[in-house]
């Protein structure tokens, strides 16, 4: 059983949508390259609480690599719970999900990639 977890945060600096697709592409890469089984992404929700542009852009290109079959799940923070298929999928591949701090705070600001 893994139990390596990546955290990337793509909100840093303040990137453009673009710079942020680019960072996420390379996060995931490096970490399959390193063994990592899941990656946390830190998007942020927006400031203008209605939804930001790069949270909305990493989960359309996340979902179109899920159907690619490039990742495994994809589980979106609000849902990141017991409670939840995926999220179960998850503890079965890494360890460290169990006691990672945003399990069931609904959290919108971050989504977990699979691999």
């Amino acid at each position: 059983m893994g139990s390596k977890l990546s955290v990337a945060n793509l909100e840093m600096g303040r990137p453009t949508v673009e710079a942020a697709l680019k960072q996420m592409s390379f996060e995931i890469r490096h970490a399959r390259s390193v063994g990592c089984t899941v990656v946390k992404l830190i998007h942020g929700y927006g400031s203008s609480g209605t939804g930001g542009k790069i949270r909305v852009a990493v989960r359309r290109r996340l979902g179109e690599m899920r159907q690619n079959r490039q990742i495994r799940a994809m589980i979106c923070g609000e849902d990141f719970s017991i409670f939840d298929e995926d999220t179960r999928q998850g503890f079965l591949r890494c360890d460290d999900l169990r006691r990672d701090s945003d399990l069931e705070r609904r959290n919108q600001g971050i989504t977990l990639i699979i691999l």
